[in-house]
């Protein structure tokens, strides 16, 4: 194919758009697994704070959460191969920037720039994906090789960060991203042909604000309230105005003749089920990876590269079923693929709970080998049914609203699971001292690290001869912590499989494959929301 030309042919343009689209969404996620694992080294560095680590990873996810919606708007309205570029000029700046990042909050910067990236790319790309290919069962398998993609991404990311972190600084894990970004731009701009929504749709500047506030304003309440106390007059403002956010955005969508998000689109069974699967679902395996990243480093006191390995045992299962379960969707219902997958991953997460601080590679690979089973076995069928789950119009707007509840969720993950951990390790860590017989000036020290900065600050204190058991009692707290997070984190994936298994139901009527909702929307001038299962049947089949 000439590529000094955009593609012409449609076997030509599906292609072109196929790659970019996979391009485009490894660019998005590399940032996710490849800072997780260097966490620790991180920390170290920059002498922060767990609650500062928080915000290292919901820097990045909170702009996804915040302006994913207005993206697919843009994208609609000035064309989705501009807006595309415009993505991944925006990661290449954010790896920039945190590249050269001197303290913490220029990380937070750097992150928060490549999350704007991210928030541009992920709905451009199904975007593009679903404007080539209109047959939905091809659809499918497109949708397949882009989350595939996706996996790729959350596969290479730990071991990327593991190579450069045993040969130099913290910061060149960004660096990979700088040049793919601007290399991918270039080749957009010969390979796309643009494409923009085929009805009018216009920015709708109070759905923006008012929901990139109730976000921004819930992360930051649950993240410094799980640090500090959620009593605290700043807490509690901040969660005020959260919950007062997210009333005045649903008022906003209500009243607009062009909304970011049309509610009537929750009127669907399939779409309500798999948004809500993935937000809660990513709140918590986000939160879990934190976690774990944490524990890799504080618990075991492995160096990047090992912690790499055992994360590879996760992204490489997940990425082995990708593709298989992207050509099963035809034969297998999504809500016995979705249902079946949450299971598989909230067995694995239960059965981390018996994790300790010896636990070997292969004790802890068969416990997390069904996680990324799991998460791949849900990842391709949510989705696609969340974008086949609606008029052909209308798929942009559910992909990029299945996509923010997805970061939502992701952004509250180590904001909750680290406010848990914080809370149950800082209690616990007392007793533990007291058990490994650290008494005096060396436990009084290690206490008032922990209540000062967290638990990282005592993982870099020198107490002498104390030091190994203050360490093994810091080890055991953060466990009682972990625990306590693993059983919420399966519970919570419990509770995701209930949701697809009630909400994915069959049609009552046989050979129904059209659920009748809305008479009227707002979204592209009156466009009617009839049919919003037509691609996909009640029961999410594609």
């Amino acid at each position: 194919m000439n590529v000094t030309t955009p593609a012409t042919g449609p076997a030509e343009r599906r292609a072109a758009t196929l790659v970019m689209a996979c391009l485009g969404v490894f660019v998005a996620y590399l940032p996710v697994t490849t800072v997780a694992v260097s966490l620790p080294a991180i920390q170290s560095a920059l002498d922060a704070t767990t609650a500062q680590l928080s915000w290292v990873q919901d820097a990045f996810v909170l702009p996804m959460a915040a302006f994913i919606l207005t993206a697919g708007v843009v994208g609609d309205v000035h064309g989705r191969k501009k807006v595309f570029q415009a993505g991944l000029l925006f990661s290449a700046a954010g790896g920039v920037v945190a590249l050269t990042a001197q303290s913490v909050q220029m990380l937070w910067l750097g992150q928060a720039l490549a999350g704007l990236g991210a928030a541009t790319l992920l709905p451009t790309t199904l975007a593009l994906i679903s404007h080539v290919v209109p047959d939905h069962r091809e659809r499918g398998r497109f949708i397949g090789l882009w989350a595939t993609s996706l996996m790729a991404a959350l596969a290479v990311g730990p071991i990327v960060a593991g190579v450069v972190l045993d040969h130099f600084a913290w910061r060149w894990i960004y660096l990979l991203a700088i040049p793919v970004s601007l290399l991918a731009a270039g080749f957009a701009a010969r390979l796309l042909t643009d494409s923009r929504a085929p009805f009018e749709r216009r920015l709708d500047w109070p759905g923006q604000i008012t929901a990139t506030v109730a976000v921004t304003a819930l992360v930051y309440g649950v993240i410094e309230g799980g640090a500090g106390s959620f009593t605290d007059p700043m807490v509690m403002t901040a969660l005020s105005v959260a919950v007062v956010g997210g009333v005045a955005f649903v008022l906003a969508e209500q009243r607009s003749d062009s909304p970011m998000l049309d509610l009537a689109l929750f009127r669907s069974p399939a779409f309500t089920a798999t948004t809500l699967v993935a937000m809660i679902t990513f709140l918590a395996l986000i939160g879990f990876f934190f976690l774990l990243s944490l524990y890799f480093g504080m618990v075991q006191r492995l160096d990047t590269l090992e912690a790499a390995w055992r994360l590879l045992v996760v992204t490489a299962c997940a990425l082995l079923v990708g593709g298989p379960v992207g050509r099963l969707m035809h034969r297998i219902s999504a809500r016995v693929l979705i249902t079946a997958g949450l299971l598989v991953v909230s067995a694995s997460l239960f059965s981390l709970i018996g994790v300790d601080a010896d636990t070997s590679f292969l004790s802890l690979a068969w416990r997390l080998a069904p996680l990324g089973l799991g998460l791949g076995a849900v990842l391709t069928p949510m989705t696609a049914t969340a974008v086949a789950s609606v008029p052909y119009h209308l798929a942009g707007m559910a992909a990029a609203g299945n996509n923010a509840f997805r970061q939502v969720g992701g952004a509250l993950g180590p904001a909750v699971l680290g406010a848990l951990l914080t809370t149950r390790a800082l209690n616990a860590f007392p007793a533990h001292l007291a058990d490994a017989g650290v008494t005096g000036t060396a436990g009084e020290q290690a206490l008032a690290a922990a209540d000062q900065a967290g638990l990282g600050a005592v993982a870099g204190l020198d107490l002498g001869a104390d030091t190994g058991r203050v360490m093994g009692a810091l080890g055991d707290a953060f466990l009682d912590g972990l625990r306590l997070c693993l059983t919420v984190a399966g519970s919570l994936t419990l509770l995701a499989a209930a949701v697809a298994l009630v909400l994915l139901r069959r049609p009552a009527r046989a050979g129904s494959g059209v659920t009748q909702v809305a008479a009227s929307s707002p979204a592209g001038g009156g466009a009617s929301v009839v049919g919003v299962t037509a691609a996909v049947g009640s029961d999410g089949e594609v």
